[in-house]
């Protein structure tokens, strides 16, 4: 019983001292204790995390994940580029690999370096070579020995016979002179004469005095070799004195000439090379040297004409065949001077893109730099003002670089005017100010690119070719007087990069190639159109995401329908149409450049 009491008193002295330490300790020690839960809680709770890309920094998440555009795997926004100048593209190492990036150093030339200018040419007949056969003696055409044009003619053969009457009172003047030879031999001298001075041989002439007959018909003989280039009269024609028979050349020597186009004319002179062939006579390449040079350009095909001069035994080459010629001219030759390869180069033309690895940037950096570009050496380039020897140039992936450039609003191949804020100019709005009739001219040349166009969705660098020549007479029609100021400085930078890409079309075989320069074409054409307006049907700008490794590329179609200039049959429907012409224009302010450029 005494135990009982002794274990109860224990279990209640320790409640109420529990109680008690509650009351002195438990209400202050536990507040603290939820505040500092709290202020740990808040210190421990990081900060929202942004996620961008590296490829395409305009990307805002706020969450990991994969790039919406390029599909490359989101990086931290600490990480990232943060770079304030509009030249340089800051890339991470990850996108750097990605995009396959490549660069090598800015080189001297040697001083020897050489150019293969391609040239393209007929036979032609040579101008000194070339005669008229006359009758000497008027009178009608009795007879013909040569019949046909390309008849081949010797020096003294018989060519044909003429009724002349006048010859025939002349062989009676002769006889009658034979009679007074004795006391009046100059009368006798003076009716020979007559008679060599109608080109009688002095055969004819004895024999007339000889048997003292009159000859009614004379026969006129070739005054020299050759070919019958064209046959002049009839049986039954009467000629005056110094009618033409016939035009008779000699081809055993013969003209090539070749068509230069201006801009090779600095590399090409007289003493020059050229190499040769002649569809006609395959499997075999003759030589010849340049003896003159035209110095008239034809305005129509901005070419001039260089002339060989070959011998041509056998008559191996014949007028109007066709030639391809080869002249391997020298460049560069000032030592020292810097070239790059032409991978390096995004815009081709004089004033032409790349981009130049920055040295000694935290991360890869690459910074947008004009050049002006020299003549093409083998594959490179020769840079005449932009580089430094030294520096490195982005030869693989700067396309890559310039799209990312270009869809920050950065410096990059479409938006070449960057304000140091980093904003991108957008293209100009002269709409309401262009004349309808340079609308029209522009229109001329929209009509020839889409053919051009056709050319590439048939996959013919032939065709392409031709269609690009095209496109360059009628980018000469357009008059670029009926623009003033402002707008006329822009047609003018407008149309010389056209006119760099069409040439650089024109002159390539490879039809890669020349996808590659009517990609730029197409970019410029559009910023024109966007600046000047159109006249006529709608337009649509199409877009190919695949085009160049999936780069995209854009051109423009008066059919909705895509029929893709990129990949021809192999994928002819791929692209989307994502502008139309004309356009709804906002206020030039608000205008975007890139929503004409995806690439």
């Amino acid at each position: 019983m005494n135990n009982w009491k002794i274990i109860l008193s224990i279990i209640i002295t320790a409640i109420v001292s529990l109680g008690a330490g509650y009351l002195l300790f438990g209400g202050k020690s536990a507040e603290p204790a939820v505040q500092d839960s709290h202020q740990h809680q808040e210190t421990a709770e990081p900060a929202a995390e942004v996620w961008t890309c590296s490829m395409h920094p305009q990307i805002r998440q706020n969450e990991p994940g994969n790039c919406p555009i390029c599909g490359m795997e989101l990086i931290p926004l600490s990480e990232a580029s943060a770079s304030d100048n509009p030249l340089v593209m800051e890339m991470t190492p990850e996108a750097v690999k990605l995009a396959n990036v490549q660069t090598v150093a800015v080189s001297s030339t040697n001083g020897s370096d050489t150019k293969k200018i391609s040239l393209t040419g007929k036979v032609k007949t040579d101008e000194r070579l070339v005669a008229s056969q006359v009758a000497h003696v008027p009178g009608r055409v009795e007879q013909l020995f040569v019949t046909f044009t390309g008849e081949e003619v010797l020096k003294g053969q018989k060519l044909a016979t003429i009724y002349s009457p006048e010859l025939v009172t002349a062989q009676r003047e002769l006889i009658e002179a034979l009679k007074w030879k004795d006391s009046q031999p100059q009368l006798l001298e003076a009716a020979r004469n007559k008679l060599r001075n109608w080109k009688i041989p002095e055969a004819t002439i004895e024999e007339i005095e000889s048997s003292k007959e009159v000859k009614t018909n004379i026969t006129i003989y070739a005054d020299q070799s050759g070919v019958v280039l064209k046959r002049r009269v009839s049986v039954g024609d009467y000629l005056k004195e110094g009618g033409v028979l016939f035009d008779i050349a000699s081809l055993g020597r013969v003209w090539l000439l070749f068509d230069a186009y201006e801009e090779d004319l600095a590399e090409v002179g007289v003493g020059d090379v050229v190499s040769y062939t002649v569809p006609a006579i395959p499997g075999r390449t003759f030589t010849a040297r340049i003896s003159f040079i035209d110095p008239i350009i034809d305005p129509q095909a901005r070419i001039a004409s260089l002339r060989a001069e070959v011998p041509n035994p056998g008559g191996l080459l014949k007028p109007e065949m066709f030639l391809r010629g080869t002249i391997t001219a020298r460049v560069g030759t000032d030592k020292g001077a810097l070239s790059v390869p032409k991978t390096a180069v995004l815009w081709t033309g004089p004033r032409s893109v790349v981009y130049v690895e920055v040295p000694g940037a935290t991360v890869p950096s690459y910074e947008f730099r004009e050049v002006t570009l020299g003549e093409e050496v083998g594959n490179k380039y020769i840079i005449k003002e932009g580089l430094e020897p030294g520096e490195h140039v982005v030869v693989n992936g700067a396309f890559i670089i310039d799209a990312a450039a270009q869809l920050n609003n950065m410096a990059s191949m479409m938006n070449r005017n960057v304000r140091q804020t980093g904003m991108a100019e957008t293209v100009p709005d002269y709409t309401a100010g262009t004349p309808e009739a340079f609308r029209k001219q522009l229109m001329k040349v929209v009509d020839d690119y889409l053919l051009l166009k056709d050319a590439f969705v048939a996959s013919d660098a032939g065709q392409a070719s031709q269609r690009a020549e095209q496109v360059l007479m009628a980018l000469e029609k357009v008059d670029m007087g009926l623009l003033n100021g402002a707008a006329h400085i822009y047609w003018m930078e407008k149309m010389e990069a056209l006119q760099a890409h069409g040439n650089a079309i024109r002159k390539s075989e490879d039809i890669e190639e020349q996808r590659k320069q009517f990609s730029f074409l197409s970019n410029a054409l559009v910023e024109t159109l966007t600046a000047f307006g159109t006249e006529g049907s709608t337009l649509y700008l199409q877009h190919c995401p695949m085009a160049f490794d999936n780069e995209g590329a854009d051109w423009l179609s008066t059919d909705e329908v895509v029929r893709n200039p990129y990949y021809g049959e192999k994928m002819l429907k791929c692209g989307s149409v994502k502008e139309t012409f004309p356009l709804d224009r906002k206020p030039t302010a608000q205008v975007d450049q890139n929503q004409f450029h995806d690439h």
